[in-house]
């Protein structure tokens, strides 16, 4: 063993790190599910936008077809990126804030998370307001479970967003 392996080694040894556990991978232990809430109601809206755009009819120019499309495209690449923001965020709760202890008070816990993590996908794949209102309610079911976790009651307060519905909070 060469004098520099060993020298590593030595200071290995001696200083060992404790494992630390948190969404940007320094123990600040900050964690909230209102960015997936926030992200999933985008993806609501979006949809209502998408719905309520008027499809140029069969005499429309090419300009009219052009921003019809144009707007379609940026709605729908709005749409995308927050189904993936939410998924994203859900991802940190299950990967990094969720423990063994809370799965024993929530068994079904995996579960909850893997059907959020579907619904996200297919808010992304399809453009139906029945699966972006499925990836609303699960980020929400997901937000009372973590804030049950933290000894709080959640509490589910009217979004006062254009998309409606409801954001659920620690009371």
């Amino acid at each position: 063993m060469s004098l520099f392996s060993w020298s590593v080694n030595m200071i290995k040894g001696t200083f060992k790190a404790d494992v630390a556990y948190a969404h940007c991978d320094i123990p600040c232990g900050i964690y909230d599910p209102h960015l997936a809430q926030v992200a999933a109601h985008t993806v609501v809206r979006m949809h209502m936008l998408i719905n309520e755009l008027e499809k140029p009819g069969p005499d429309a120019t090419a300009e009219q077809s052009a921003i019809y499309a144009h707007r379609i495209a940026r709605l729908t690449i709005v749409k995308e990126e927050h189904a993936e923001l939410a998924k994203r965020e859900i991802r940190i709760l299950w990967g990094d804030y969720f423990k063994p202890e809370h799965l024993e008070q929530y068994p079904d816990l995996h579960n909850t998370f893997w059907k959020a993590m579907q619904s996200g996908s297919q808010a992304r794949q399809h453009r139906n307001m029945d699966v972006a209102q499925d990836l609303l309610a699960a980020t929400q079911e997901i937000a009372e479970i973590f804030w049950k976790t933290k000894g709080a009651t959640p509490l589910r307060q009217p979004s006062r967003q254009t998309s409606g519905g409801e954001i659920v909070y620690p009371s």
